[in-house]
Parts: C-alpha cells; structure tokens; sequence
C-alpha cells in the first residue's frame, strides 16, 4: 500500500467518525485527538474504520502509536498486506 493510499483509506475512516470535519484542514504531524476532539468511544470507531478500508489489524496496544495523521499512515504503510 502506498502512502497515498493509506492516507485516503484513514481520511475516509476518520470521515466515517465524524463526517462533519474538513479533512484539508488537518494539520499532518499534529495529534488528530487535539485537532478535533476525538473520544475514546470515536477513537475506538476509528481504529475499525482503519481496519475496514486499510485492511490492517491493529492491536490495541499500538493504539498510542495513532496520534497524528502522518504516524497514522506511516503505521499503516508498515503493516499493510
């Protein structure tokens, strides 16, 4: 997987969270929490999101690695089949 497709299949789970933000206005290296003031219970749907259009399982325990988009697409590049 690219990075450009991993970054569309992220933006598109994270569209599925919370339709209502502007997806050109994140900030890359900034955490996506802060940015938009995601809750447990939407980070949790995030995650899923990810796994749904990226195809990638990830762990919960990695779960503090997913802070900003570009550590987001970096993860996923990495573990992508």
């Amino acid at each position: 997987m690219t990075r450009d497709e991993a970054r569309e299949a992220i933006l598109r789970a994270l569209t599925d969270v919370a339709p209502e933000i502007d997806t050109t206005t994140l900030v890359p290296d900034t955490d996506l929490r802060d940015q938009l003031d995601i809750d447990s219970m939407d980070l949790l749907n995030f995650v899923i999101g990810i796994h749904e259009h990226a195809h990638v399982d990830i762990p919960e325990a990695d779960y503090p690695q997913l802070q900003s988009l570009d550590s987001i697409v970096e993860y996923v590049v990495a573990r992508a089949p």
